[in-house]
């Protein structure tokens, strides 16, 4: 089956991100100084991770899918604090 393609602007009209006041994912960044490959900085498929010149990362969890890869990823234990949102909070697809 083919399936029409579509621009990566298209496949984001059809997402919501209902962000709520407490962040679902917390990085710490004192821990991250220490990670040589900083892998949440290239797996993240929203690109919410960013390394700083001392070394650490920023994350913005405001547009975050939630797949969760940068916590499997992540090899320093603490760096990364994953929870689910709070309820009605997070990311919602609809059909595009």
């Amino acid at each position: 089956m083919h399936y029409p393609e579509s621009s990566f602007e298209d496949r984001m009209s059809t997402v919501d991100f209902r962000v709520g006041e407490r962040a679902h994912i917390e990085v710490d960044s004192d821990i991250c100084r220490s990670c040589t490959t900083k892998a949440c900085v290239t797996a993240c498929p929203a690109n919410l991770f960013v390394p700083t010149g001392d070394g650490g990362i920023l994350f913005n969890y405001e547009q975050c899918f939630e797949c969760g890869t940068c916590y499997l990823l992540c090899d320093k234990e603490g760096a990364i604090t994953w929870t689910y949102p709070d309820g009605g909070d997070g990311v919602a697809f609809r059909k595009g």
